[in-house]
């Protein structure tokens, strides 16, 4: 069967392309073989400048990650107390212009106010770091040598982002060849408007684009293949006349058998190839687009449905950066990230606050992720001196329809948000002038999908009387949810969402137990740079997320995990503070106190609960014992004594056993044969433990191993007093990248070999140099046993 399949495809694809191969799309990445210079030399993107003396880089890059930590740096704690400015990046394109071809530079994301020449022709201006960029360059190719690419990117104008967001070309850059008949930017639309358990409709749109000397009669043809890569539908689209310097939208519709559902425990895809071709049969340009079927849907009285299931929304909101690697940020950074959040059962992700870059949203739909896609922090009310709404009114409705004709694809994708807290609506009649002109082209560019924004404080502003919220299709509200609840229950017909949500117990409760409310999103989901303005220095992040910079799983990410996970989990940890402030009216627990932007980005107190049974007093005194999990019942002993069982509460309270400490061990296990869990007394640290999180790692950009390295005593256990000074050493196929250990205070450069561990710990991040055999990592610090393994380099096996 796989051969007559295999065949199957075969002859399709030939078919297709019979007679006119050699005119396809060609598509070659442009990540190497750049110079770069921090600075703003003069005459910099003139073809014959002499920039013999710049670095050598690859792209995507991350400039201002290197460091240092500057308290005098000008973005200040909003920008991490890291470097900004300008820099230029140039490189060359080996291409000769050729009659009846095409060529576009496509970048993903450069940070910020980017312009881009080629041979001294300044192609464009775009001030937003965030939005794609695609421009032709057809026309100012050198015809008899190279041509010279240069890209300048300007964050000197800080602060202009209210977190870290780094500088420079930070994500992918490719060259495009097409034919003068091509697809458009973004111009591919895949939608199902029908589904049914025998059939689906899917329907395409294109929009080509005639950018030849003479119209063309252009058709389509069209092949849609399945989740197992074997062919369900395709379709020819009878020629049309397209006009010089002219777009048409072609399309249909075609039917797939029994289609496969795109779904949050099966993510599964198609992939629609699209090929355009002229009145000849010859291909012009081609397009593959990845989609899902898949119904999603808003209800107001029982919020979020997804193929006929209710599923309550349990999100994180993301902010883009890496922590070590800074915004260009790896693949396999996400990929850990999105796998530990899996694990503590979160579904769904805000991209805060801007669009993320086309490789999260692949990894979003093939990890079976919900996703608000979200576009801007600041419409024209400022947040920071130099940020967006300095270009609102000019490039809003750009940016906006060219971020969602590239998003709209993806089945993760299940809402918009036009904006975060957006301080417009101080103002309502500007509020929501501007909001109309950002539903306008958002319901055009794409009109199967509803829009929200994260309210702020609209309550204060009026916006569920003055008629601001009930523009939205989804009424979004950062924190305060019984305002929300409220706003509902005033006017049922309201679909509600908290689109961004504090992790207190109280909060959870609100949405689990109210039908309407769709689901939350908390703040935050990973610790990220940045945003330590308000705690200030030497505060480099925002320590607010489940999981730390590295990755690694905080105390935080244990209770929502005994809250939220899917499968049984147990987690116990030492509460060396149990008294609570007083509970909310609901009692559920504790109200925010705070004003919201206030309190997201101030850090909380030093932390008292803890994963470790070794307080800094190892004589008899009171503990707490605390366990987070969401078995019906869970024992608890100490040193083999056993303390007893208790049941699981129904409002999700932590169960606690108070004891006088001893030296040894504690051991919480679920009663009914489920998981369980311990922590053990350390001892003097005695050695370094090392793991890693794949078997094999890459070469590619994206590929990277998480190495993590522990301080144990002589039986393993982890010393979460320990701040040693941890060198990890490189040998053999593969490279040192970054360290980091997520401590918020410390100021070691994250490409220094040698980081202090924080509570233990601290993680490497290490690259393969594309050569079989394997890299070896070795970790040492003074006065303790060193550690090293060694992993395999080629396909990475995560």
């Amino acid at each position: 069967m796989r051969k007559t399949s295999t065949l199957l495809i075969a002859t399709a694809l030939a078919l297709l392309s019979a007679g006119a191969r050699a005119a396809e799309r060609r598509t070659l990445p442009l990540a190497d073989s750049w110079r770069f210079i921090q600075g703003d030399p003069q005459g910099a993107e003139t073809a014959g400048f002499d920039d013999t003396g710049w670095t050598r880089v690859s792209v995507p890059h991350d400039w201002a990650i290197t460091g240092p930590f500057d308290v005098e740096a000008r973005a200040g704690g909003a920008g991490g107390f890291l470097a900004t400015g300008v820099a230029w990046y140039r490189r060359t394109l080996d291409v000769r212009p050729v009659a009846g071809r095409r060529w576009f530079v496509e970048l993903d994301g450069v940070m910020e106010r980017s312009g881009v020449w080629i041979n001294g022709h300044h192609l464009g201006h775009r001030p937003n770091g965030y939005v794609g960029l695609r421009y032709d360059v057809t026309d100012f190719l050198n015809p008899d040598g190279p041509s010279m690419l240069a890209v300048r990117a300007d964050t000197s104008a800080a602060p202009s982002s209210r977190w870290y967001a780094g500088s420079g070309v930070y994500r992918n850059v490719r060259l495009i060849e097409t034919g003068d008949l091509h697809v458009d930017q973004g111009g591919v639309f895949v939608t199902t408007p029908t589904i049914t358990k025998d059939r689906g409709t899917v329907r395409i749109q294109v929009d080509v684009v005639n950018d030849g000397k003479a119209g063309s009669r252009t058709g389509l043809e069209i092949v849609i293949t399945g989740p197992d890569g074997g062919i369900v539908a395709r379709k020819t689209v009878a020629p049309t006349e397209i006009g010089v310097a002219r777009t048409q939208t072609l399309g249909g519709e075609l039917d797939i058998p029994s289609p496969r559902l795109w779904d949050t425990s099966a993510p599964n895809l198609y992939r629609a190839t699209v090929r355009v071709v002229d009145a000849d049969g010859a291909v012009q340009d081609n397009e593959a687009v990845a989609f899902g079927v898949r119904d999603a849907r808003f209800e107001a009285d029982t919020g979020f449905w997804l193929n006929g299931r209710n599923v309550k929304l349990k999100g994180v909101a993301l902010h883009a950066d890496g922590g070590a690697l800074g915004a260009a940020v790896p693949l396999a950074v996400w990929r850990q990230r999105l796998t530990a959040l899996k694990a503590l059962g979160v579904n769904a992700i805000r991209t805060a606050h801007n669009p993320p870059s086309p490789e999260f949203l692949d990894l979003a739909d093939q990890m079976g992720f919900l996703v608000m896609d979200e576009l801007f922090d600041q419409w024209n009310v400022a947040k920071t001196p130099g940020d967006y709404h300095l270009f609102f009114s000019d490039w809003h409705r750009r940016d906006a329809r060219d971020m969602l004709r590239r998003d709209r694809n993806h089945p993760s994708v299940v809402l918009w948000s036009a904006g975060n807290e957006i301080h417009d609506t101080a103002y309502p009649v500007q509020a929501k002038a501007a909001l109309r002109s950002l539903l306008e082209v958002m319901h055009a560019t794409d009109p199967t999908r509803p829009v929200t924004m994260g309210l702020f404080r609209p309550n204060v502003t009026g916006d569920y009387d003055n008629g601001l919220a009930d523009m939205l299709d989804v009424v979004g509200q950062n924190y305060r949810e019984a305002e929300l609840t409220a706003a509902h229950e005033a006017r049922p017909s309201r679909k509600i969402v908290g689109t961004e949500n504090s992790k207190t117990r109280g909060s959870w409760i609100a949405v689990r137990d109210y039908a309407p409310y769709a689901g939350m999103f908390l703040w935050t989901g990973v610790d990220y740079l940045g945003e330590a303005d308000r705690s200030g220095w030497p505060n480099i992040d925002n320590p607010a997320g489940l999981l730390d910079r590295a990755g690694a799983l905080k105390v935080a990410g244990m209770q929502r995990a005994g809250w939220w996970a899917e499968s049984p989990v147990i987690h116990v940890v030492r509460n060396a503070a149990p008294a609570a402030p007083p509970p909310s009216n609901d009692g559920a627990g504790p109200a925010p106190t705070l004003p919201t932007m206030v309190a997201v980005a101030t850090p909380p107190p030093k932390t008292e609960i803890l994963d470790d049974w070794t307080p800094a007093d190892l004589t008899p005194h009171p503990e707490t014992i605390e366990v987070y999990s969401n078995c019906s019942s869970v024992e608890v002993s100490l040193n083999g004594r056993a303390l007893g069982a208790k049941s699981l509460p129904a409002n999700g309270a932590p169960r606690q056993w108070n004891v006088t400490f001893a030296p040894g061990e504690v051991m919480a296990r679920c009663a009914d044969g489920g998981p369980s869990d311990r922590l053990r007394t350390a001892g003097p640290a005695a050695r370094i433990e090392l793991v890693a999180d794949v078997t094999s790692v890459g070469s590619t950009f994206d590929d990277l191993a998480f190495v993590r390295a522990q301080v144990t005593d002589a039986k393993g256990v982890v010393v979460p007093s320990s701040e040693a000074p941890i060198t990890f050493t490189v040998s053999g196929r593969g490279r040192f990248v970054a360290a980091d250990n997520g401590a918020p205070t410390d100021h070691t450069i994250f490409a220094s070999p040698t980081r202090q561990a924080y509570r233990g710990k601290a993680t490497a991040f290490v690259r393969g140099s594309g050569a079989s055999g394997g890299v070896t990592v070795q970790a040492s610090a003074p006065g303790l046993k060193p550690a090293a393994l060694t992993i395999p380099t080629g396909s990475p096996r995560p």
